[in-house]
């Protein structure tokens, strides 16, 4: 079982920016109802893209800094980065469909 990284401000450039995969990062806060509703379908594509995917967990109330960088707005935002770029992105609570689209359109598929 794969568990979702936490990040912070200074891990956040060597786990995401720099990963050989790509990442999608979860941008949260304890307090955010949706953010824990959206945690087990996130957790899940750890699970399932083992070895293809990182995940990634950032608290935005202890990681300001890197919220603002990427524009976050609104949470639960999840962000996919390839190359060290974001690449796509979803505001919001979503069904678990939409966040397996946007991140199988960005995967390279499976041998």
């Amino acid at each position: 079982m794969s568990e979702p990284v936490n990040v912070n401000q200074g891990s956040f450039d060597a786990e995401v920016l720099k990963s050989a995969s790509p990442v999608l990062v979860d941008f949260w806060a304890t307090w955010c109802h949706p953010c824990l509703a959206i945690a087990p379908l996130v957790k899940k594509l750890a699970d399932t893209y083992q070895g293809r995917l990182k995940v990634a967990k950032i608290d935005t109330d202890e990681n300001p800094d890197v919220a603002a960088r990427y524009e976050v707005t609104g949470i639960p935002c999840l962000i996919l980065f390839k190359n060290g770029a974001p690449v796509d992105r979803i505001v919001g609570y979503v069904p678990e469909k939409m966040l397996v689209s946007m991140v199988e359109k960005h995967l390279t598929p499976a041998a």
